[in-house]
């Protein structure tokens, strides 16, 4: 099984530390991932790893949130299914939003109300109707050490630091697991986690446009790892 892994930000990075699977990303190969035509990339490779993505979470820039998290997963999704490739798509928690308890995959999702959460639901969608091979991940992960003087108190999710959440989509893509799981470790405050690599955090309050709640429920991850 050959695996290509889409970008080299934080999470595609750990990804290929950890697997020495190779990678394809605008800064090393200079793509225009939006324009420029991907087949000849994704020949030879059994399986194409997407962690592109634009994370400006709250960022009021429509137009470039939307073309790199549905649009190109668009394309890249109608070329895997074309090119007879399986696509694994890297989702994200913020599509549960402020939930009333923890959310399977079964359950309705409600994202947070950016423009980010809305283009990453849609893309899941869309890999959705359109893949019969695919995996979608729906997690978050923070950088290791935590990089940052405070944490949120109020904010609960499965988030982990970026290794952890790595080696977990790895399992999972090991053990050939299709479909969509919930990807992620214990509940847990921002603040908690920092807390893990930084001693002297400082707990804060988080801003009134984050949701409080984005965690899940992780129990078909659990029965298949």
């Amino acid at each position: 099984m050959k695996i290509l892994v889409l970008g080299d930000g934080l999470l595609g990075s750990e990804i290929v530390r950890q697997t020495g699977w190779d990678y394809i990303s605008r800064k090393k190969d200079n793509i225009d991932f939006i324009n420029d035509s991907l087949s000849f990339y994704l020949g030879h490779y059994d399986v194409i790893l997407n962690c592109l993505a634009n994370t400006d979470t709250y960022s009021t820039d429509k137009e470039s949130i939307y073309s790199i998290n549905y649009h190109f997963v668009i394309k890249l999704s109608n070329l895997c299914k074309t090119l007879n490739k399986k696509l694994i798509h890297i989702s994200t928690d913020y599509v549960y939003a402020d939930s009333d308890s923890d959310i399977d995959e079964n359950g309705l999702a409600i994202p947070a109300p950016n423009f980010y959460s809305y283009s990453k639901l849609l893309a899941d969608e869309y890999v959705m109707f359109n893949n019969n091979d695919y995996l979608i991940c729906r997690c978050s992960f923070k950088p290791k050490p935590f990089p940052y003087n405070k944490g949120w108190i109020d904010q609960y999710g499965n988030f982990d630091y970026v290794d952890v959440i790595a080696d977990l989509v790895i399992q999972l893509i090991n053990k050939n697991a299709n479909g969509l799981y919930n990807v992620g470790t214990e509940k847990k405050t921002i603040y908690q986690l920092a807390k893990q690599t930084n001693s002297n955090i400082i707990s804060e309050f988080r801003p009134n446009n984050v949701p409080s709640d984005i965690s899940m429920n992780i129990d078909k991850l659990k029965l298949m790892l």
